[in-house]
């Protein structure tokens, strides 16, 4: 009796450890190793991404909202305005650091995150350059009219006026505002400001913005110091 005993005690100790064997195997084996971003639909296939076509260009219908670099590398997410202002590495945030404005405008980004080798787009996707930006403008009928045709109708989002918006492109554009360079690295006219980085590097960043109050898109390379954090919208490779 005490030798059966004896031999259930093992043949159970045996069973247990079999099991978690077979468990950390499967973990393993299911655990994501394939580089790609891990937020989101940036995770999904094609099939999944909302997408818009503009010309020839196949652009993200929605802002990036990613926290990890394309080689499953975390962004850090910075709240604190003093570090943020002192970074030189790539970082992100949600607008007044409300996690809940990431569902509908996307995270803001500082340059050193787009423009890191580790790659800020998921697979099959990059962040424009300062030239496809100039062909989606050229697309919806240049500067003065691009704007327009870029933003969301109406005033769910965009606060004031917007009565120019037609969002013919389908490009849907909204005001998810940006955080400024300084001591303090406020958070600014979310409503009103839609600022989109270009992986533009040399010999200065630039980026693109649209307002409420304007029908253009607008190239601007004198108010984007690499510390800002904008909106990124990404194109199709």
């Amino acid at each position: 009796m005490h030798e059966f005993s004896r031999n259930q005690s093992i043949f159970l100790k045996f069973g247990v450890e079999f099991f978690l064997a077979i468990a950390l195997f499967v973990y393993l084996g299911c655990e994501d190793k394939t580089g790609t971003n891990k937020d989101d639909d940036n995770n999904a296939g094609d099939d999944e991404v909302e997408m818009v076509t503009v010309g020839t260009q196949v652009w993200m219908a929605k802002n990036l909202n990613v926290t990890h670099y394309r080689n499953g590398d975390p962004i850090p997410n910075v709240t604190d305005g003093a570090q943020w202002y002192g970074l030189t590495s790539g970082a992100y945030c949600d607008y007044g650091n409300d996690p809940n404005n990431a569902a509908t405008y996307g995270r803001l980004y500082n340059w050193y995150a787009v423009t890191d080798s580790r790659g800020l787009a998921p697979q099959g996707w990059h962040v424009p350059s300062d030239a496809e930006w100039q062909t989606l403008i050229s697309n919806l009928g240049g500067r003065d009219a691009a704007g327009s045709n870029m933003k969301e109708t109406g005033n769910s989002h965009w606060l004031t006026d917007n009565s120019d918006a037609t969002n013919a492109s389908g490009f849907t554009a909204l005001p998810g505002g940006y955080r400024t360079t300084g001591i303090q690295a406020s958070f600014m006219y979310m409503g009103y400001f839609a600022k989109f980085w270009t992986s533009a590097t040399s010999p200065f960043p630039i980026m693109y913005y649209l307002n409420s109050a304007m029908t253009q898109c607008v190239q601007d390379y004198n108010n984007c110091g690499k510390m800002y954090g904008f909106s990124v919208r990404c194109i199709k490779d």
